[in-house]
Order: C-alpha cells, then sequence, then structure tokens
C-alpha cells in the first residue's frame, strides 16, 4: 500500500464525520452530503500533493467539501430548473387558453427576475440561493462563506430590496 493512500485513508478515518455535517448543511439531504463528501475526498487525493501545511488539511479539506457541496446543489437547482421549464410550459399553454393576458404578465415578471438574477454578483448569488433555496439561517450561511453576520443580512436586505424593485416597475409598466 503505497503512503499517500494510507495518508488518505487516515484522512478519511479523521474527518469524515465532520465533512458530512458541512455538505449536509448545504445539501439538506443524507444521501448527497455522502456523495460530497466522498467526491471530496477524491479531490483531495488528487491534489494532495499541493497541501504545503500538513496543520491546515482540516480548513482545507473543508474548503473542497463546501464548494463541492455547492456545485452539486448548483447543479441539481439547474436539472430541477430544467424540468420546471418543461412543466412550467405545460402550464403556460394551460394557462394561455385560459387568460392569455395573465400569462404574458407573469412571462414578463419571470423575465425580470430572472434578468436580476442574473446580473447579481456571484456572492449575491451564493448568499441569495443559501438563504431561498435552501432556508439556510443567516448565522450558517455566515460560518459557510466565512462572512460577518451582519455582511449576510445587508447582502439579504439589499437583494429583497432590489427584488422588490423589479416587481414594483413590472406592476407600473
Amino acid at each position: 500500500m503505497n503512503s499517500k493512500f494510507a495518508d488518505m485513508k487516515e484522512l478519511c478515518d479523521l474527518y469524515e464525520k465532520r465533512l458530512f455535517h458541512i455538505a449536509y448543511r448545504i445539501t439538506r439531504d443524507h444521501h448527497i452530503a455522502q456523495d460530497v463528501v466522498q467526491e471530496a475526498f477524491v479531490k483531495a487525493y488528487l491534489k494532495m500533493d499541493s497541501l504545503q501545511d500538513q496543520e491546515k488539511v482540516l480548513p482545507w479539506l473543508s474548503a473542497i467539501t463546501t464548494r463541492t457541496a455547492i456545485d452539486f446543489v448548483r447543479k441539481e437547482r439547474k436539472t430541477k430548473e430544467r424540468t420546471d421549464s418543461i412543466e412550467d410550459w405545460e402550464k403556460s399553454k394551460i394557462i394561455m387558453n385560459q387568460n392569455v393576458e395573465e400569462e404574458v404578465e407573469v412571462n414578463i415578471l419571470q423575465e425580470k427576475i430572472n434578468r436580476f438574477l442574473d446580473s447579481m454578483s456571484a456572492d449575491q448569488k451564493n448568499v441569495y440561493l443559501l438563504k431561498i433555496k435552501h432556508g439556510l439561517k443567516e448565522r450558517e450561511i455566515a460560518e459557510l462563506l466565512r462572512l460577518n453576520p451582519n455582511t449576510v443580512k445587508t447582502k439579504l436586505y439589499r437583494i429583497r430590496k432590489q427584488l422588490k424593485d423589479v416587481v414594483l416597475q413590472t406592476e407600473l409598466a
């Protein structure tokens, strides 16, 4: 057994539970969290030679796990959005038959909201998605993204205010 493999096995044994908790807080799904931890260990194994300070192994593994979990959540969200888009399209056909004007208004609003979300910075999107899509508390988001809790609250306040402005502009138009 080579030493790199033995070292990795030891890291797995030591940190698997901690990394699982990190992944679970982000994904909110037991099975996905297990997949995230496994994927994180694979990534860590492949990049193990790049770790220069052995005392920073836990923060290093935690960062890999956090990024991997967020990637899993994003991927799942995109898949869900595609599925939702198909379902939305089918629903929109029914709505269109019932009330074309309402459908147009809903589509315009959704388009404006999507453009607003696309215009957000990566930091804002991360905070927004962790809060709205995954239901994390401000404190959890702050810990996860290594931000000051007040910074998270401010970002969420500004996002809500901007989103409210987008919705109000649509109503006035």
